[in-house]
């Protein structure tokens, strides 16, 4: 899977600012390795990147 993108409108809306996050310049696939699991759904808006695997609708709302 990959990080889908959101713009920082959009995730104001969903408030997806109460997801755990990491920098953009983290290792995606570091967080995937040491903490979020393979599977989770990662969407990138601003500076950050958000699990939002709680919440797999605002993960398909997303752009690629």
């Amino acid at each position: 899977m990959r990080v889908k993108r959101m713009t920082i409108a959009e995730g104001k809306r969903v408030g997806i600012d109460r997801f755990p996050n990491f920098h953009k310049t983290g290792s995606v696939r570091g967080m995937k390795k040491l903490y979020y699991g393979a599977e989770c759904l990662l969407v990138r808006c601003g500076n950050f990147i958000y699990n939002v695997s709680s919440e797999p609708q605002i993960y398909n709302q997303a752009t690629i």
